[in-house]
């Protein structure tokens, strides 16, 4: 019983340790946002939809019947006018139709070849389909640049606590030495003031920047759709990029189907001028039948061929060619400015990559610089040279140093990151 209360409490602190240092890469925040957004669920309705139009189009190949029944009277009917009995004829008469009329009727047409409309038709509606995927994969693939804004935003905000927390040390580090040195009348009431004044302020800055935090972690988390805390480790990423130039977005692919839609207009445009050749068969019962002289109730059929040709397309289809075309001419030009308007982007990214990656050179070299000009004067201060707002003012700018570094960074990988979403590479 103990050992198994044992491993229970040992799988419970385990569990908690897991949870507590759980990580997350950029990578995997945008497979989770993209899974997570609304939209992804149009996929389905896209598919579903277009299955039920492709099956509606193909049952034009079926038979296509039509059943009707009529009832009529009428006030006249046509009667021959001639009088055999005057002509000394006898024995004949021209019976008269009925005023009352009846009939039932089934009509059965089969298409034998309709110029292509059903074909044209069907690859109209796959092009149709194909827009919507794009056209969503295009509004999922923007989620990835708000997911660096946030990722990136997080990352800042952690280094920069990090940063005020070792800020906090080394000031109640030297609050104790002032302290100590009022004791042996080195230093003054204003010089402890001046530290406790920086000590309060990162007291403040903490508070900002951990409500930043907690913003950002919340925004991320409602993205992608897990719970997020202040115990999650956000992993930053590699500075390293690929330098290759290549557009790679979904927007081109969209604008691809857009134009292959267009052509499969101008395919049905074409078949829409093309002759139709069926077969059809009627038939029907009611008096009278075929034979209108009779006005008995009689069965009847009609069987044949039948060639139907709209000439009246014809008018219409150079006009709607050039429709089609200055469509596709809109797209290509779409696709041009977007291209160009990417390429500007992507240059812009590039010089910014450039011109952190030379500011970080020298970050390092300049807090080397600031921290010896802080230690100095810390020396300074415990020979009573110097008061102690000169102390922390060097303190100062040496954090403003560091925290110009954490920027720096930051800055550079969200402007690597900014560049593969420009790219998609």
């Amino acid at each position: 019983m103990k050992k198994k209360t044992a491993i229970i409490c040992l799988t419970i602190l385990l569990s908690g340790s897991l949870r507590c240092f759980a990580q997350l890469t950029i990578e995997e925040c945008y497979r989770k946002a993209q899974a997570n957004y609304p939209l992804i669920q149009q996929y389905d309705l896209i598919e579903k939809t277009k299955e039920y139009n492709l099956s509606n189009a193909n049952k034009g190949y079926l038979p296509q019947i039509d059943f009707s029944a009529k009832a009529s009277y009428q006030s006249e009917v046509t009667q021959i006018p001639i009088d055999f009995s005057r002509l000394g004829i006898n024995g004949i008469s021209i019976p008269v139709l009925s005023k009352d009329q009846y009939g039932t009727t089934i009509d059965i047409n089969q298409t034998i070849w309709d110029g292509g409309s059903i074909k044209s038709q069907k690859e109209q509606i796959e092009t149709a389909a194909e827009v919507e995927r794009k056209n969503i994969e295009v509004n999922i693939y923007s989620i990835n640049k708000r997911v660096n804004q946030l990722f990136f935003g997080i990352l800042l905000t952690d280094a920069q606590i990090e940063q005020n927390r070792l800020l906090k040390e080394d000031l109640k580090r030297n609050y104790e030495q002032i302290s100590s040195y009022m004791q042996n009348g080195i230093a003054n009431q204003a010089d402890l003031d001046a530290i406790k004044v920086d000590l309060l302020n990162t007291e403040q800055t903490k508070i900002q920047l951990t409500s930043t935090r907690k913003a950002y972690t919340e925004m991320l988390s409602r993205l992608i759709g897990e719970k997020l805390d202040s115990e999650t480790e956000l992993i930053k990423p590699s500075p390293e990029h690929n330098s290759s130039r290549s557009i790679n977005r979904p927007e081109l692919s969209l604008y691809e189907a857009q134009i292959r839609n267009y052509e499969a207009q101008n395919s049905q445009l074409i078949s829409g001028i093309m002759p139709k050749i069926g077969i059809f068969a009627t038939g029907g019962y009611g008096k009278p039948g075929l034979d209108m002289l009779k006005t008995d109730f009689s069965a009847y059929y009609i069987v044949g061929a039948r060639l139907t040709w709209k000439i009246g397309n014809f008018y219409t289809k150079k006009n709607s060619k050039k429709t089609i075309q200055a469509n596709i001419k809109s797209i290509e030009t779409q696709r041009n400015t977007f291209l160009f308007n990417t390429r500007l982007e992507i240059t812009e990214k590039e010089n910014n990559i450039d011109r952190y990656t030379e500011q970080l050179k020298y970050d390092n070299e300049i807090i080397e610089l600031k921290t010896s000009i802080r230690k100095a004067a810390e020396a300074k201060m415990a020979n009573g040279t110097i008061s102690g707002t000169d102390l922390a003012r060097d303190i100062n700018a040496e954090q403003t140093a560091k925290q110009n570094r954490i920027l720096h960074e930051m800055e550079l990988l969200l402007a690597i990151y900014d560049l593969k979403f420009a790219t998609n590479n």
